[in-house]
């Protein structure tokens, strides 16, 4: 499906769907998207350089809007009943807020629907503007370029790999969660009480 999304709609379909879903949109496959658009430029379909650059960018913007859309209309938008922000979703994103802190925004980089309501809660929240845009930027580096470039080093160096495209995103999400259990451990070790030494 992306494959097919990617080769209708091209590096601007790419970079408009990335930013969508760096903003507001949270249904969207970015993650499966950036991978496929890297496979297909290790293949010459796409510009390398171009799909990076644009991805790069799309991610930033996208997570800067909905940081400013928190900021200015985030009461009115978050209402008992809303389709669109329902409370579940925020409730994940307010609990990693409080287990990670401004480390949120870079790791829900890599969590579909926490990564489009973190930064609306970054607005709402607390955080400074100046502190949500530099994890932005770092978050959408590791995301948009780390993603991409490993859909294009896998095209190049493994033989026939986009006929095993299913397994490779999944093993991709698998990877992705590893930042999340790291940090959730050792925040949850850090919050074990002590015992008093004898």
């Amino acid at each position: 499906m992306e494959k097919h999304l990617i080769e209708t709609f091209g590096t601007i379909g790419l970079i408009v769907t990335i930013f969508a879903e760096s903003s507001l949109i949270f249904f969207l496959p970015g993650d499966t998207l950036l991978f496929t658009a890297g496979l297909l430029a290790s293949q010459g379909k796409l510009n390398i350089a171009v799909v990076l650059l644009g991805s790069f960018a799309a991610a930033v913007a996208g997570n800067q809007v909905a940081y400013v859309v928190g900021n200015r209309l985030g009461p009115s938008l978050f209402k008992p009943g809303s389709r669109l922000f329902k409370a579940e979703y925020v409730a994940r994103a307010n609990e990693y807020f409080d287990k990670f802190g401004s480390r949120t925004i870079v790791l829900a980089r890599f969590i579909p629907a926490v990564r489009t309501f973190a930064p609306i809660l970054a607005g709402i929240g607390t955080m400074r503007y100046r502190t949500f845009a530099t994890y932005n930027v770092v978050g959408a580096l590791l995301w948009a370029i780390g993603v991409t470039l490993l859909g294009y080093t896998l095209g190049k160096t493994v033989h026939g790999i986009d006929k095993y495209l299913l397994p490779v995103i999944i093993v991709i999400a698998a990877l992705s969660a590893i930042p999340v259990v790291i940090e959730f451990r050792r925040s949850r070790k850090n919050r074990e009480p002590r015992l008093p030494l004898e």
